[in-house]
């Protein structure tokens, strides 16, 4: 601006109020302008641009109350320390997040921050470019708080395009007073196993709860009777080609699948029924079992809705071994569960790494007390109060002899689900182990 001389007082003072005027209204569109543009400067709160980070992630507050409430939470935080920042969410069930995920890949319409799974899962869509790479954000502090081996899952050709945030496995948990009751024993080999399963099924009790729709849930039961019978490794070899999906012992597990169904085994319309929907009569104690993974632990420990009455009735066993199997009974299917990944084609990849950051960290504090999940990053369970039942789990992961990731997760997506499907039908009973067997060795050959 240029300084006209003043004739009087009066004229001075009403210039130099127009001056101050003047150059804080510039002073504020700079600051926009500049930012904007990448400026290092830091805005004030009033004139900084609102960024808004879509995460979409699968813990509706229906059936996932613990594990939303600690997201909400985090949410709010993070929006509290940085007040330019809106977190928008989409919730989606388990299945209803992978086929939208598809979807919004296929359109290039990601969010910003999703949930992703390791390995298989991930491949086509760090081959289609959709993910990000988050190596920068595991270079530092960050990338030594995971637990051995967790990251790596989610690594493909040295990258890393995701952060696990939980680690599981899967036990069989059981109503102790629905054994008592019906004078059964926790089982010690698996031919006990099934005579636990005959007698509660010839007494008009529901020996296990399974909700076969999602596919996944049955998947683990044929991969425990893999493992049991064939040993750790034989399932694992059959996927990734350095062995046969018509391995006998592959073939073995697909017969006691269906011997188990045979026997009244498992919840009457299973094939139809969705996790969820399968999980209620474990819950109202209408059923003796339920083989789920660690993720659970909050219904059994922590969650305030569910009656101590029923906590306390709940315990959990290893899946037992098979007499003459290879199998070691503190071999666990599980693995890292879900982690976060950030869209490549995000507009604001940066705050979306940033929230992710965040999310990690808080996570690892929260869920452990908060909903007894056991994260991906290293706890120091001296320093916190934890329920029994979970303290057990803890000792079983630490004593594992090998944690064999799931089979839908290894296996690359359209072999994936070729390996549902043939799932559903083993336990409906429309297609024969031999015949089961094989169509998946033909999923699995052309692809190599």
């Amino acid at each position: 601006m240029t300084k006209k001389k003043a004739h009087s007082l009066l004229g001075i003072l009403v210039l130099f109020m127009a001056m101050v005027v003047i150059g804080c209204s510039s002073s504020e569109g700079n600051t926009t302008e500049e930012n904007s543009e990448g400026n290092n400067q830091e805005p004030t709160s009033k004139t900084e641009e609102e960024v808004v980070v879509n995460f979409m992630h699968l813990w509706p507050e229906g059936s996932s109350k613990q594990h939303h409430m600690i997201v909400e939470d985090i949410i709010a935080e993070y929006e509290g320390n940085n007040p330019n920042v809106k977190v928008k969410t989409e919730i989606l069930s388990n299945e209803q997040y992978k086929e939208k995920l598809k979807i919004l890949a296929a359109s290039n319409e990601l969010p910003d921050v999703g949930m992703t799974w390791a390995a298989g899962f991930l491949e086509p869509y760090v081959d289609g470019n959709k993910f990000a790479s988050l190596d920068d954000l595991i270079s530092g502090e960050l990338g030594e708080s995971f637990i051995a081996g967790t990251t790596e899952a989610y690594a493909l050709n040295g990258t890393t395009y995701g952060l696990p945030l939980e680690l599981n496995i899967a036990p069989i948990y059981y109503n102790k007073q629905i054994f008592a009751d019906n004078n059964v024993e926790v089982p010690e080999t698996y031919e006990d196993f099934v005579n636990v399963v005959k007698t509660l099924a010839e007494n008009g009790v529901t020996p296990i709860t399974l909700g076969n729709k999602d596919r996944w849930t049955g998947s683990m039961w044929y991969m425990y009777l893999a493992d049991r019978i064939g040993g750790p490794e034989t399932l694992t070899n059959a996927i990734n080609r350095t062995g046969t999906f018509e391995d006998p012992a592959l073939i073995q597990a697909a017969e006691e699948i269906q011997n188990l169904v045979e026997l009244d085994g498992f919840l009457k319309g299973f094939n139809g029924l969705s996790n969820d929907e399968a999980k209620g009569p474990f819950m109202n104690e209408q059923a003796a079992m339920y083989l789920m993974g660690s993720w659970e632990l909050p219904n059994y420990t922590t969650n305030e809705d569910v009656p101590q009455e029923f906590k306390d009735n709940i315990g959990f066993f290893k899946f037992p071994p098979v007499e003459g199997g290879k199998g070691d009974i503190n071999s666990f299917v599980g693995g890292p569960g879900v982690g976060l990944f950030v869209s490549e084609d995000s507009k604001v990849k940066e705050e979306a790494k940033a929230f992710v950051q965040f999310f990690v960290e808080k996570w690892g504090e929260r869920s452990v007390t908060d909903a007894g999940v056991i994260p991906a990053t290293k706890v120091d369970t001296s320093s916190v109060d934890l329920p029994q039942m979970y303290i057990d789990v803890l000792n079983e992961l630490s004593n594992a002899s090998n944690i064999t990731l799931y089979a839908d997760v290894q296996m690359s997506p359209t072999v994936a689900q070729e390996h549902l499907n043939l799932i559903q039908s083993l336990f409906g009973q429309q297609i024969s182990p031999e015949d089961y067997a094989k169509k998946h060795e033909e999923a699995l050959s052309s692809e190599e």
